[in-house]
């Protein structure tokens, strides 16, 4: 599948795309409105920081909690309850009255859900378009969310504005319940991908499992980890240049979309795995001039040049999928989302922290060069497995095994092969 419009004829792919558009139009207008509401009731920058952040935040407790769930439920009827519960819990934000408190509790109990969403949702893409279109599948979903993140802040500032908080609020929870509507009448019904009752202990074996195997511990740390330490550097661009923090981040969203089109639909298949390291040293290398303080041109460059590293999660979560049997995917999937944005949060911190006793440049290049140093700790473990070459005759008769000269890439997981993916 290498094109557009293959994606979209594919059954069912235009309901799951539709049901993940509204879920972050919803989850992009609700954060602000919240962060509003929260400000207006305690004057506090940093808890209305945290209502806009704390869901994201809150998923590193589902993804140790609920993950094994994402496996053994229904996918259609999965994404229709958590979408009617995120809309139930954003309406019950918007409640008069509702105490700060209360608000947070809600918060810290939707953050877990948003995990097992996510678990489930990139669990039934990877169904639906089987191995080979995941990629481009993802892609696209990648590039819509950058643009509905922009139009839903956008909306969503009009609508504080010109409305209130609360009817923003109520707006959001009306997005998630559309998004159930159609979850519920354009997908199909599927069985689950695993059998078996989800639990917490079912979570921690499944964790336990993935991460237990060299090459997918590699591959999430390069998910994790440099990807977070760069979004430190983005959370830097207002106190760096207050009056152009706006046209950083607009660069920064053209980048990542000139990325996802060039990986998802561009670059050859057989040329991906080699991009993993070089996209993840292109996503830290520029942010290295900001150690010089550069003029806002030479800025707006680096920034964009950049994000278009953040095209790496396409290739690596490619290479995810190819370690994990298919039963697991939904899992392995969702705890790459949950501990994304966990270490984006961590990241963002620890650059403030930086920043604080040294300054936004400073800090800034301190993080590239940290994300650049974790890199290339991880690229032996991220190096294509080269082929066992067939045995072949020497030149006295004896058929020998050897392999081909140069390192070997990292062994295959010890777990059982995948099964026919869906559709294959």
């Amino acid at each position: 599948m290498r094109t557009y419009r293959q994606l979209f004829r594919t059954p069912e792919f235009t309901p799951f795309f539709l049901t993940s558009a509204l879920q972050v139009g919803a989850q992009t207008m609700s954060g602000p409105a919240l962060g509003h509401r929260v400000h207006a009731a305690t004057g506090s920058p940093l808890l209305a920081a945290l209502a806009m952040s704390g869901p994201a935040l809150a998923q590193v407790i589902g993804a140790a909690t609920l993950l094994s769930a994402a496996d053994r439920m229904p996918p259609r009827a999965a994404l229709s309850g958590l979408a009617l519960l995120l809309g139930l819990g954003t309406a019950i934000q918007a409640l008069p009255g509702l105490p700060v408190e209360a608000a947070f509790a809600v918060l810290l109990a939707l953050g877990p859900v948003s995990s097992l969403g996510g678990g489930v949702r990139y669990g039934l893409l990877h169904e639906i378009l089987a191995r080979e279109g995941y990629l481009l599948g993802r892609s696209v979903l990648n590039m819509s969310d950058g643009l509905l993140q922009i139009c839903g802040f956008a909306a969503g500032g009009v609508l504080v504005t010109v409305l209130s908080a609360r009817s923003t609020l109520l707006a959001g929870a009306a997005l998630y319940a559309a998004a159930a509507v159609v979850a519920r009448c354009g997908l199909g019904r599927r069985p689950p991908r695993a059998t078996g009752r989800a639990s917490v202990a079912g979570t921690w074996r499944n964790n336990a499992r993935l991460w237990s195997a060299g090459p997918r511990r590699a591959v999430y740390l390069a998910l994790w980890v440099p990807n977070g330490l760069i979004v430190g550097c983005e959370s830097l661009y207002v106190p760096y240049a207050p009056r152009h923090a706006g046209l950083l981040f607009a660069c920064g969203a053209l980048g990542m979309l000139t990325g996802d089109v060039l990986i998802g639909r561009c670059v050859p298949r057989r040329w991906r795995p080699r991009l993993c390291v070089p996209l993840c040293l292109l996503l830290a290398v520029p942010y290295l001039l900001f150690a010089v303080r550069p003029a806002l041109p030479l800025a707006v460059a680096a920034v964009l040049l950049a994000t278009i590293g953040y095209a790496a999660n396409l290739p690596l979560q490619e290479r995810l999928l190819s370690l994990t049997p298919d039963e697991l995917s939904g899992h392995a999937l969702g705890l790459h989302s949950s501990g994304m944005l966990t270490l984006q949060g961590v990241g963002a911190a620890l650059a403030g922290a930086v920043a604080e006793r040294t300054s936004p440049a400073t800090a800034m290049a301190a993080m590239a060069a940290t994300s650049v140093v974790v890199t290339l700790a991880l690229a032996p473990g991220l190096r294509p497995a080269v082929p066992v070459r067939p045995p072949t005759q020497d030149g006295d008769g004896t058929r020998t095994g050897r392999k081909p000269a140069g390192k070997l890439g990292p062994a295959q997981p010890e777990l059982p092969p995948s099964r026919p993916s869906a559709g294959a």
